[in-house]
């Protein structure tokens, strides 16, 4: 597989997973499920590498559309394009990873790739969320064991949480490479007419923008902690703890506020072990 120079390889992805927290959340699941998780996560940080690097736009959708390549290969019959996607063929062949999920991950993907998303309006900001963080969990549910319909589900509701916990973290951080993830109708609604990043950030009435996505990760959180109170517990452990760890740090992040100086929120480790001991041991 080629990519673009100075991006991680897969292998490089995977060591980082491995050495992360998500490595902790992963650790309670049965071998080869947490190994088919490595391999997921191991995807996902590959292609995000690309789509969040400095080479030229037209490298990096070469780039992606070389995954699609590789992943569309992987659904032939003729095997797997390279060694290095062994793990990942194993992975899809055991627990029947959809291609239209790890696809969705790479149009994802690519939507930061062909323009700095800024201030996009809810749908569009929806259909970012969907591929970039719910495709992950629907592709993440099938290696869990769920069964097929509160899967589904879960992935929506978990992933779009996920994902704008993720976008309040880290305001401050794309801002640097010209994005903002908030959406237009939030803004306008906090009377905040500019969408350059930075001035954004500056205006003193952010948190009054932030308040509707904060409120939107909530109800998405709520919906998946009833999905998976009636799934099997095996299944939903993992999940769980994710849930866990990103309310933490949702909560966190509501404390704080958004006027500046705005310390960046950690992954609260405490949270990770308490909730393996919550979840994964008793």
């Amino acid at each position: 597989m080629s990519g673009v120079s100075g991006q991680a390889a897969p292998a490089d992805a995977s060591a980082r997973a491995r050495g992360s927290s998500f490595n902790a959340a992963m650790r309670i699941l049965p071998r080869p499920r947490r190994e088919a998780m490595f391999e997921i996560y191991s995807f996902c940080r590959s292609v995000d590498d690309i789509a969040d690097g400095a080479g030229p736009h037209q490298a990096r959708r070469q780039a992606l559309a070389d995954w699609r390549r590789d992943i569309d290969a992987l659904y032939s019959s003729f095997g797997p394009p390279n060694q290095t996607l062994q793990g990942l063929d194993k992975a899809i062949h055991t627990f029947g990873l959809r291609r239209e999920d790890f696809r969705a991950v790479i149009d994802g993907m690519e939507m930061d790739v062909e323009a700095d998303i800024r201030a996009p309006d809810l749908a569009t900001l929806d259909l970012y969320c969907d591929r970039v963080a719910s495709a992950v969990g629907r592709l993440s549910a099938r290696a869990f064991g769920m069964p097929e319909a509160e899967g589904q589900s879960l992935a929506h509701h978990l992933g779009r949480a996920l994902q704008l916990t993720n976008i309040l973290r880290d305001l401050d951080e794309d801002a640097l490479i010209g994005r903002l993830y908030l959406p237009r109708e939030d803004l306008r609604a906090a009377g905040i007419g500019e969408e350059e990043p930075r001035a954004v950030l500056a205006n003193p009435s952010l948190a009054q923008a932030c308040a509707p996505t904060i409120a939107r990760a909530k109800e998405h959180f709520g919906a998946a902690d009833r999905i998976m109170a009636r799934c099997p517990r095996a299944s939903v452990c993992a999940p769980r703890i994710m849930a866990d760890v990103y309310r933490a740090i949702l909560g966190s992040l509501e404390s704080r506020g958004f006027a500046p100086p705005r310390q960046r929120i950690r992954t609260p480790r405490h949270r990770v072990l308490l909730a393996i001991l919550r979840y994964g041991l008793f």
